[in-house]
């Protein structure tokens, strides 16, 4: 029975909670990484291992919350993933070097890994089958707030405290979480008396799902860094995702006792959605990374006043998310808010690629109402959608499954975002470079008017030259960055307006009261 009244909007309280420090938690640290560095006595490209860590240890547990449910309880396994990302977060927060900070950022990320999906299934069941797409909708909110908060956070934080209060703020929360579920959710009846000798560990299945899906992330978040192939680190784990996720899809299809039953991806509506999820996941973690580079680095924000500008967006998908949810309840078509959520994210991606280096608030602050809106109006629908033609024994793997596409969706994002601006950069600064000849009457006018400016405040004549000329250097460099950023915005939403005609193929089927019941008992 679900709960009703006060005790469940309790188990909601903390469910949410719980699910958005765990996405906070992959975003929050990028705003900080400088200050970090700096502190540890690290280079910027070693202390990135502190988001590498976390995004390793997430996409390899998240595909495996199915089987350790079963195996130990969703409670049992709920609570202890909650200690063990606090615990591991204090330790975070007074690491003193670099890699006991990686050590522990990693098993931050093994427990955060279940923080999201069983967070899931926990909040479906504090609701009744005929709310299941409002309980979808509030849970969305955790999924989008998560990231929009993480930089806005952590700006916060990086302005005014010490780097290592982004991890001491968890504790606490992490504390009353422990309590609220120890105290509030209540075991489901599969949950007593669990006989673990019949259940058989796929240790091969674990084992492949880890090097693969694990060397995968690693080669995604670290590539452009290392210089892809140049590195041999990253050639060597590429062949072993490209060996090991084959045999991993192999395996689990041959196996009775997978570890992620990979035969419900035959199924048309989970196979379009995971696609369409994956991309959604790519635009929502490069638009969170691409916006705080272009309003800091460009428009010249602060970190604090970047994360400000966020919140009027976040807010925007907070008053959607229920509505959204009450008109799913009441029969309106999930379809129909993905075509809108999809085509709202494509606006706002070609309303950033218009902007340039004078852009103020009110043009960030309008696209990103945009994106708030459309946030709202995907997420929910096109879950639901993507899992409403399974059947009820398939749906934790369904469940499971979109949640991992969306983390790797995240990841190629980031990845191809980071190559994508180190070409682009480079194309234009050659072309803008190329306009800047020799003689040129408006160069010369331009570095004459730039050296005696800086003759005028006291420099020398041949030190005003040569200033003057790393003047002219510094604003093609910042030019050519910006237009790749512009250019960036337009390939995510190119990603968008190609997979847009997917939505069409999916079967619009509702769920039933019986699959959403089981959806909520068996949401991971």
């Amino acid at each position: 029975m679900a709960p009703t009244g006060f005790k469940r909007w309790i188990v909601v309280i903390t469910t949410v909670s719980a699910a958005i420090l765990e996405l906070i938690d992959t975003s929050i640290v990028n705003v900080g990484l400088t200050q970090m560095a700096g502190n540890l006595g690290v280079t910027i490209e070693d202390i990135s291992w502190v988001v590498t860590a976390y995004a390793i240890a997430n996409v390899i547990i998240i595909p495996m919350t199915g089987f350790l449910q079963n195996y130990f309880g969703r409670k049992t396994y709920y609570i202890a993933s909650i200690i063990l990302f606090t615990i591991a977060s204090y330790f975070c927060g007074i690491a003193d070097d670099l890699w006991t900070l990686v050590a522990f950022r990693f098993l931050q990320g093994i427990g955060g890994g279940a923080l999201l999906s069983t967070s899931q299934g926990i909040m479906y069941d504090a609701f009744p089958p005929n709310q299941r797409a409002i309980a979808s909708a509030v849970f969305g909110m955790g999924i989008v707030m998560g990231p929009t908060l993480g930089p806005t956070l952590g700006g916060f934080i990086i302005d005014n405290y010490h780097w290592s209060w982004m991890f001491f703020i968890n504790v606490p929360i992490g504390i009353l979480a422990v309590f609220l579920c120890s105290t509030f959710v209540e075991k489901m009846p599969n949950e007593f008396n669990i006989d673990r000798s019949k259940i058989k560990i796929d240790q091969l299945g674990i084992l492949l799902l880890a090097v693969g899906i694990g060397s995968l992330q690693y080669v995604l978040e670290r590539g452009e860094a290392d210089d892809w192939f140049d590195d041999s680190a990253i050639l060597y784990l590429t062949v072993a995702a490209a060996i090991s996720i084959p045999l991993f899809l192999w395996w689990e299809l041959k196996t009775d006792s997978p570890v992620m039953d990979l035969r419900v991806v035959k199924n048309q509506n989970l196979a379009i959605g995971s696609i369409l999820v994956f991309i959604i996941g790519y635009g929502l973690f490069t638009s969170i990374l691409l916006f705080p580079l272009f309003a800091q680095r460009i428009v010249g924000y602060t970190a604090t006043k970047t994360g400000n500008i966020l919140i009027p967006g976040g807010a925007v998908a907070l008053i959607m998310f229920p509505v959204v949810g009450r008109s799913l309840a009441s029969g309106v078509s999930p379809r129909l808010f993905a075509i809108l959520g999809y085509l709202a994210f494509i606006l706002f991606c070609f309303m950033m690629s218009n902007l340039d280096a004078d852009a103020g608030e009110r043009d960030f602050t309008w696209a990103l109402l945009v994106r708030g809106a459309g946030l709202a109006m995907i997420n929910a629908p096109l879950i639901n959608q993507s899992i409403s033609t399974l059947k009820p024994q398939e749906l934790p793997t369904g469940i499971a499954f979109t949640n991992m596409v969306r983390q790797l969706g995240g990841a190629f994002g980031v990845a191809i975002t980071n190559t994508y601006i180190a070409q682009r950069t480079a194309v234009h600064r050659s072309d803008l470079v190329s306009n800047l000849q020799a003689g040129d009457p408006v160069t010369t006018d331009r570095l004459n008017a730039m050296a005696q400016s800086l003759a005028s405040r006291g420099m020398n004549a041949l030190d005003a030259v040569s200033g003057a000329y790393r003047n002219l250097d510094a604003i093609v460099s910042k030019q050519s960055l910006m237009i790749s950023y512009l250019d960036t915005f337009r390939l995510a939403g190119l990603f968008f307006v190609i997979t847009l005609p997917l939505l069409f193929l999916m079967k619009n089927k509702k769920m039933d009261a019986a699959t959403a019941k089981a959806a909520a008992d068996a949401a991971h």
